[in-house]
């Protein structure tokens, strides 16, 4: 493994940013070259992260990568250490002005920073998964979007079961947005944080045929090392997990900002990272970092998948469907529905 430092000119926090670069990988199969991103939203201000997100495109291209993949809510912003003013029968005003700026920093989608992204995998020629805070009216969302290599917008996942405090602020997706793409490197697909731990979400995107599982998440614990490694082994899949690293001073200060449970000193780290990348037979590839902000990489070996699978295929020959299946209502759920829109739709809908 090979640690390579990055130009100075594309860091942004104090401190070395790196890349880590696995060169294992067999020469003879087909190998992908892959990148998590580990770094801190700029919070608040959505136009100097989509800045700082192009920086480190441009920073992962040059190293080789085919792929890259950002944190969960890069764009918008984890607003960790918040409660939204939020106790049970009560919301208090400055909770409601601080939902305002937060839904401010959201994006539409699709929208002008979704072209803007569409335009960076382009100019780098790279796939790219970006997590994102998305904007629908006045409910946000918990999103992936997904980019191919020629600038095109592919698609989103909305989280379909935010945790604790985060159900106050973001709305729940739906079997309508757990996609997995079919692209000439891998079938991509991904689930964020803990709803990475629910396994009839992972069974579908199993069953969809994902080979490069990305888990954008906001969980530095040593534990989530153990889930992510479970997954690989259990989908035969490499997983790759990005989260941020960040410190109190990457938000904004007080009084604008109250970080609740945790020390008020600038320098304290609110989240170590532990970014990885993990094989299909649970081999650890680069990672998990706690050092601060990086680019972590590694080949993959597409080879190792069917290896992988030759093992053990969760939807294939270890299955039991006349004992144990799954139904996945994969439709788009709304409030509320017209019936003329219903009329206008009859003869274009697939």
């Amino acid at each position: 493994m090979a640690l390579i430092p990055t130009n100075s000119h594309s860091q942004v926090n104090e401190g070395p940013l790196f890349a880590e670069v696995d060169m294992g990988a067999d020469s003879s199969a087909t190998s992908v070259r892959a990148t998590v991103v580990q770094a801190s939203t700029i919070f608040y201000d959505t136009p100097a992260t989509l800045d700082k997100s192009e920086r480190l495109l441009a920073e992962a291209a040059s190293y080789g990568a085919q792929l890259v993949v950002f944190p969960e809510a890069f764009i918008g912003g984890y607003p960790r250490g918040s409660n939204f003013g939020v106790t049970v029968g009560n919301r208090t005003a400055k909770g409601k002005e601080d939902f305002r700026k937060y839904h401010a920093a959201a994006i539409d989608v699709p929208g002008p920073e979704v072209d803007r992204l569409a335009a960076m995998a382009g100019k780098y020629k790279v796939y790219l998964v970006m997590g994102v805070i998305e904007r629908e009216g006045y409910t946000l969302y918990c999103t992936v979007l997904f980019f191919d290599s020629q600038g095109r917008y592919l698609g989103k996942h909305r989280k379909v079961m935010p945790t604790a405090l985060e159900r106050v602020i973001w709305g729940f997706g739906d079997g309508s947005t757990i996609p997995v793409f079919e692209t000439p490197i891998g079938k991509i697909g991904a689930a964020i944080c803990w709803e990475n731990k629910m396994p009839l979400l992972r069974m579908a995107m199993y069953a969809k045929g994902i080979e490069i599982y990305c888990a954008p998440t906001a969980d530095s614990r040593d534990v989530w090392q153990a889930s992510m490694t479970h997954i690989a082994l259990e989908g035969g899949c490499f997983v790759l997990s990005a989260n941020q690293f960040c410190r109190r001073k990457d938000y904004p200060p007080p009084p604008e900002y109250l970080f609740l449970g945790t020390e008020e000193d600038p320098d304290s780290v609110v989240c170590a990272g532990g970014s990885v990348i993990i094989s299909p037979s649970g081999t650890v590839l680069a990672g998990p970092n706690y050092e601060g902000e990086a680019l972590i990489s590694a080949d993959l070996d597409l080879g190792a998948i069917a290896r992988a699978k030759f093992d053990f295929d969760v939807v294939g020959h270890y299955s039991r469907p006349e004992v144990l299946s799954l139904v996945v209502r994969d439709h788009p759920t709304r409030p509320v529905t017209f019936t003329s829109e219903s009329e206008k739709g009859e003869g274009t809908q697939k």
